[in-house]
């Protein structure tokens, strides 16, 4: 495996693939760690969380410098990625065994109640635009729950990959309790059928989501599905023009627009040019280049092919009708890097609205009231996150049903929270992550009844 930085183009490391017998060798050594894994009380894995929690922070920098060099965030960002899976690590340790404690419930028994445990070895499948967190978000749960851990990252963030076992290691994890697989996509649909894995959950496309449930379906395996987004960013009339296009902007361009919860379609209840003309405005002041500049906004996308893919859904969505008000070309030079972009008058069927953008470009969508404005909000395969803004925070209430989403957020940018639950509907899948129904997914619900 080659990880390039995407910002010089240039060659960062290469890893060697695991062979298939090394990752039987993982396989069935994760599967004799969980047998003694399940066994260790929640107070020992909340301490071994704690740990990994204080190794995050104190090597907070080196982290985030790999963030950056292997996939190109803004280094501030990176940095706020790795605190934000020490704060992850935290949640668990500190609420893990009352989400876990035994439920009693009132039956014909004597006694009854439901228990939660462990399933065995997890396997993860995981992208690389946020490759610490997705991981963590992950983890974190999941061995708290006696559960273990196997990470198949994506081929180019492959030392974060092996920095993350390292952390769990150093906190005190038992080995084989959270190991990466160094493979290729096609040694997944082994891996996922052979029977040390008890489940899979994967971050990534529709496709490869489509891909996995399959698998995972066959074997009869429990998978939860964390795929694609294309988020709709609902502007009210009475909306302040000035906070929400600055807000607009923050939300398309976090992580260089690389994020599947950040806002893609704008869609302006009435006359949509000077909101538009409003993100342009704040589009064009910002700075792209080096990620490790902190003064840097906008970094590179994160590959070749990914920056191609976006360049051409741009060309597609102009050449039916979109009207590039600022960006809406590669720039050129050294490394993968996408002018930050708002495209006007995008409609339903052209790329920038049917199809998930990964990239800094903001499609703004006209609709002549809120009913249309909902259903060009649903108007979509996907289903991840949603927001609406408005003065009217109880009208946004009475709206927030009708739209179609794992999430609506109301005066605010979609984020993900350990303490609420993350997932989606329709093509960007299904299960919940974070809070106490991610850490359930995983986990044996047993009926125990006494007389």
């Amino acid at each position: 495996m080659n990880a390039i930085n995407p910002a010089t183009e240039e060659a960062v490391a290469t890893y060697p693939d695991q062979t298939d017998r090394q990752v039987s060798q993982i396989l069935h050594k994760a599967q004799d760690a969980s047998r003694e894994w399940r066994k260790t009380s929640l107070d020992h894995r909340a301490t071994l969380l704690r740990k990994a929690a204080e190794i995050l922070r104190k090597d907070l920098q080196q982290l985030a410098r790999l963030i950056t060099t292997e996939m190109g965030k803004p280094v501030a960002q990176s940095e706020a990625e790795v605190e934000k899976c020490a704060v992850g690590c935290e949640h668990y340790a500190t609420h893990g065994a009352q989400y876990l404690a035994n439920e009693p419930v009132k039956t014909d028994a004597g006694e009854s109640y439901i228990s939660y445990e462990p399933l065995g070895a997890v396997l993860a499948i995981m992208p690389w635009n946020f490759p610490f967190w997705q991981a963590i978000r992950f983890a974190a749960p999941t061995l708290m729950a006696g559960n273990v851990c196997l990470l198949k990252h994506a081929p180019n963030v492959p030392g974060s990959a092996l920095a993350i076992e390292r952390i769990f290691r150093d906190a005190g994890f038992p080995s084989g309790t959270f190991t990466p697989l160094l493979v290729d996509t096609p040694a997944v649909e082994s891996i996922i059928n052979h029977p040390a894995i008890s489940a899979v959950t994967l971050t990534g496309s529709s496709r490869a989501g489509m891909a996995v449930a399959a698998q995972a379906g066959k074997a009869l395996k429990k998978c939860v599905l964390e795929l694609g987004g294309s988020d709709p960013f609902i502007v009210l009339p009475d909306a302040d023009l000035p906070s929400t296009a600055n807000s607009a902007v923050s939300a398309r361009t976090l992580n260089s627009g690389q994020s599947c919860i950040a806002a893609k379609r704008f869609i302006v209840v009435g006359d949509s040019r000077p909101f538009a003309k409003a993100m342009a405005d704040v589009m064009s002041r910002l700075k792209v280049g080096d990620p490790t500049d902190r003064a840097t906004d906008v970094g590179p996308i994160a590959r070749r092919d990914l920056l191609e893919h976006l360049e051409t859904q741009v060309e597609r969505s102009i050449a039916a009708g979109a009207k590039p008000l600022v960006g809406g070309h590669p720039i050129a030079g050294k490394g993968f890097y996408y002018a930050p972009t708002v495209l006007a008058d995008v409609k339903p069927g052209m790329p920038a609205f049917d199809e998930e953008i990964f990239g800094p470009v903001a499609a703004v969508i006209s609709a002549k009231d809120v009913d249309e404005a909902i259903d060009l909000a649903n108007q979509t395969e996907y289903g991840l996150g949603a927001s609406l803004w408005t003065r009217d925070t109880a009208l946004a209430k009475k709206l927030a049903p009708r739209i179609q989403s794992g999430s609506v957020f109301i005066n605010g940018i979609v984020k993900s929270d350990p303490r609420l639950p993350f997932g989606g509907v329709k093509h960007s899948g299904y299960g919940r992550e974070l809070s106490r129904q991610g850490i359930l997914e995983f986990v044996n619900v047993k009926t125990v009844w006494v007389r």
